[in-house]
C-alpha cells in the first residue's frame, strides 16, 4: 500500500496549504527562493514546541542565506495561530489538512502506532527545496536537538 515517496531530485509537488490567516499558499509561490519545509506532528507538544521554537531562533540567518521557512502540521489555521502567539514564533506555519494533500503527496502522512493502537499521522520531516522547486534533501524520521541547526548549514551549502 505504499506509494512511491517523492525524493531527492524529484520536483516539490504544488499543493496549496492553509496560512493562520485563512489565506492560501503553495510551493510554487516560492519559486525563484530556497526553501525548508518542515512537517511536525502537533501543535504545543513538547517536540513539536521545540522544534518549532529553534527554526524559530535561527528564522534570521535562514532570510539572510536567502532561504525560507515554512513549518507544516494537519493543525487548523485557528490552532497555528494560537500556537504562534503562545510561543513568539517567527517561522511561519501553514495548514496541510486538506485530505489528499501535500504530506499525503510527500508519503509522510503516514500509519503510526502507539501502546498498540493505529493511527494515521504526521511523519516529523524535512525537505529542503532549490530554488526551482527540486527537492535537493530529505531528512525524514527528524530527532529535534539540533535539526534546525543542520537544516540552516545544509541550506547555506545549497
Amino acid at each position: 500500500m505504499m506509494s512511491t515517496r517523492p525524493d531527492i531530485g524529484d520536483i516539490l509537488p504544488d499543493i496549496a496549504l492553509e496560512t493562520p490567516e485563512g489565506g492560501k499558499l503553495s510551493p510554487s509561490g516560492f519559486k525563484g527562493r530556497k526553501l525548508v519545509l518542515f512537517f511536525y506532528p502537533k501543535d504545543d507538544t513538547p517536540g513539536c514546541t521545540t522544534e518549532n521554537k529553534d527554526f524559530s531562533a535561527l528564522a534570521g540567518e535562514f532570510t539572510e542565506a536567502g532561504v525560507a521557512l515554512l513549518g507544516i502540521s494537519k493543525d487548523p489555521p485557528k490552532k497555528h495561530a494560537k500556537f504562534i502567539e503562545k510561543h513568539a514564533l517567527a517561522a511561519p506555519l501553514a495548514s496541510d489538512a486538506e485530505e489528499n494533500g501535500l504530506a499525503d503527496a510527500l508519503g509522510i502522512w503516514t500509519e503510526k502506532t502507539m501502546y498498540g493502537r493505529t493511527y494515521m499521522g504526521m511523519e516529523r520531516t524535512t525537505f529542503l527545496v532549490d530554488a526551482e522547486g527540486r527537492i535537493t534533501r530529505v531528512w525524514r524520521k527528524v530527532k529535534v536537538k539540533g535539526h534546525a541547526e543542520e537544516v540552516l548549514a545544509a541550506a547555506r551549502a545549497l
